[in-house]
Formats: C-alpha cells, sequence, structure tokens
C-alpha cells in the first residue's frame, strides 16, 4: 500500500468515526467547517434547532436564523481564527439558556484549524432555580434576622416590667407572687426559643455557608444569569472594571449583595431611559472594594440616610417591599464591613461596598 493510498484510508477511517459518533451522541453537536459551512450536525441539534439534512454543506449564514443568537457566526470565526476554545452561558431569542462551548478541530500534521465542533447544553432548569433561590434566601435572610433581632426588643421590655414591679414598695395584692413566677418562667422559655433559633441559624452556617475563596466576576455572571429577563426587557448595559475580584466569603452572600444592587439600579432607572450599570472592584486597605454605579433616578439627601432601613423604599410605584438593601447592609456589616452611597436626583447613584478579603466562615 502506497503512502497515498494509506492516507486515503486513514482518512476513510477517521471520517467513519465521526459520522459514527456524531450519529450517536446525545448531546446537540456541530461540526462546522473552516470556510463557515455546516458539516455535520447531532441528532438531537436537528430537533432543538429543526435542522435538516438538506442545510448540510450550506454556508452557516443560510441557517444561523435556526441558532437564535446573534453572535454565533462572529463567535465560531474568533475560535477558528484564534484556536482557543471558546466557552459561555447564551440565551436564544427563546428565552432559553445554554452552555455553548465552541471547540477547534485542530489538523496537527498542518498545524492548522480546520473548522470547530460546538456543543451546546441546556441550562435553562438552573436559571430558573437560581431565581427560585434568590426568593427563598430573601425570604430565609429576612424571616431569621426578625426572629433575631425583632423579638427580642419585646422580650427586653418584659424583662424590664418585671424588675419594675420587683422594686415595686407596698404590700402586692394576693397570689401576685405566683403569677410573677409564671411571668418569669415563660420569658425564660422565649429567651430559650430565641437563643435556639438563633444557635440553629450560626450552626447550620458554618456547616451549610463556610466562607471559602470566590471570584467577584463569576458571582456577577451568576446573578447576570439570574436576572436575564429583566435585562433583556430593558435592554441593560453593564461595563466591568474589574481589578481585583478574588475574596474568602460566602458565596450566597456575596450573590446577595451583587443581586440587590444589580435588580435595584434597573428597578429604579426611568422606564423611558436605558439602564447602565458599571461595576469596578480593587483592593483598598486589605479589603476588596466594591462600586456599582448606575444611571437610575437617584436618591436625595434626606432619602440616603434611611434607605438601608427595613421596608424603606425611595419610590411607592417600584416592585418590592423595601428589604433589598436592608439585607445588603446587614450582610456587609455583619461580616466587618461597610456600605456608602454617593448620588444626586435624577443622575444615578453609586454604592461603595468595602468587604475584608478574609472574613470569618459565620459570615
Amino acid at each position: 500500500m502506497n503512502s497515498k493510498t494509506q492516507q486515503i484510508s486513514e482518512l476513510t477511517e477517521l471520517n467513519e468515526e465521526l459520522e459514527n459518533y456524531f450519529s450517536n451522541t446525545i448531546i446537540p453537536q456541530l461540526f462546522v467547517d473552516a470556510d463557515l459551512r455546516l458539516r455535520k450536525f447531532t441528532p438531537p441539534a436537528m430537533k432543538q434547532f429543526q435542522l435538516k439534512d438538506e442545510f448540510l454543506g450550506k454556508p452557516l449564514a443560510d441557517v444561523v436564523e435556526n441558532f437564535r443568537f446573534p453572535t454565533f457566526i462572529e463567535n465560531i470565526a474568533e475560535v477558528i481564527k484564534t484556536g482557543e476554545i471558546l466557552e459561555k452561558e447564551i440565551q436564544t431569542t427563546d428565552m432559553q439558556w445554554y452552555q455553548m462551548n465552541i471547540i477547534p478541530y485542530k489538523i496537527k500534521s498542518q498545524n492548522t484549524t480546520n473548522g470547530v465542533i460546538i456543543t451546546f447544553v441546556d441550562i435553562t432548569p438552573r436559571i430558573r432555580d437560581l431565581k427560585e433561590q434568590e426568593r427563598m434566601i430573601a425570604e430565609h435572610e429576612l424571616l431569621l434576622d426578625t426572629i433575631a433581632h425583632d423579638i427580642k426588643n419585646p422580650i427586653l421590655a418584659i424583662d424590664l416590667t418585671i424588675e419594675l414591679i420587683k422594686k415595686l414598695n407596698g404590700k402586692p395584692l394576693e397570689g401576685f407572687p405566683k403569677l410573677l413566677s409564671n411571668l418569669e418562667n415563660s420569658l425564660a422559655e422565649m429567651k430559650k426559643v430565641v437563643d435556639g433559633l438563633v444557635e440553629t441559624r450560626f450552626q447550620n452556617h458554618r456547616y451549610q455557608a463556610a466562607a471559602e475563596l470566590i471570584d467577584l466576576q463569576n458571582i456577577i455572571e451568576d446573578v447576570r444569569l439570574t436576572l436575564s429577563q429583566q435585562m433583556a426587557e430593558r435592554h441593560v448595559k453593564i461595563k466591568l472594571n474589574l481589578k481585583d475580584t478574588q475574596i474568602t466569603f460566602v458565596r450566597r452572600k456575596l450573590r446577595s449583595i451583587v443581586y440587590n444592587l444589580l435588580s435595584n439600579a434597573i428597578k429604579y432607572t426611568p422606564m423611558e431611559r436605558k439602564p447602565e450599570i458599571t461595576i469596578t472592584s480593587t483592593i483598598e486597605n486589605g479589603y476588596l472594594t466594591i462600586f456599582v454605579s448606575d444611571n437610575g433616578i437617584g436618591i436625595s439627601q434626606a432619602d440616603q440616610k434611611s434607605i438601608f432601613d427595613k421596608f424603606e423604599r425611595i419610590q411607592s410605584d417600584v416592585e418590592g417591599i423595601g428589604v433589598g438593601l436592608y439585607l445588603v447592609n446587614t450582610i456587609v456589616v455583619s461580616a466587618g464591613g461597610t456600605i456608602s452611597v454617593e448620588s444626586e436626583p435624577g443622575k444615578g447613584s453609586t454604592f461603595k461596598i468595602m468587604l475584608k478579603q478574609a472574613a470569618s466562615p459565620s459570615n
């Protein structure tokens, strides 16, 4: 067998292996050549993107509408040009989410990229779960904070009342000592309940929500997915200027901080204006300092003093109950950090959050 015949045989064998793989895989995949022509696709891709056998060999530009993703061809061309793998989460125009991986198909002997293999994994259920998780976290934080703080106030009042009664002069009424004893016992039981709930909260946090080394940019991308529908409807633009991004912190708490600030930036931007949000991060004196700026309605000096209070809202016609910034403030302060705001009505706001780079695991 001469060299040319051997090469043809090897090429035929490789092509058969590729055909066999594409015919049997359960994942939507495409093979696009270096000329941006659709060469192969898996049966799941045919179903998911309504592809037909007659599309094979056609320029991708002729069928790009089937993928419902605006920069699809540009992404493929970039991978062919650079030879670098591209991984990104995309949303199609039918509001479905996919993890898209574009992998260069290289010919080693020629050191060239002869096309790409594209894989799609449906992550729409994950995005829905993230949104539900965010709602549950907010409710959980609010409930536990109410138990740990608000209920303590009436207990303290009862405690002080008992002390005052003990100091009263004069002969007590018949049976009063027993009533007083019952009151003291009830108060003790209430304290046990609250202390138990608070202790359980801290124990659960130590077990379930330990601090870990995380990257702010990953958290931002996670939140962007959660807010994808609102961002698409309002045509939100987010600019990132992230110099330093790593911090040891509780992942879900940093998510709550970023989620509430971005959500508010969108909600409090007038409908006739496209929301523009800039997120900056850097290290200042051992703190990861995060700036979140928007072009929203702004906050007056008077309102700036109360925006971190529970149930406080600066605009009554905006959806919500006024706990977002309260929760952000609670998380930041309990972690030993600070939060502040600079704003001018009509010109937007800038929130500054300072978090210790190595937060306590209990936060």
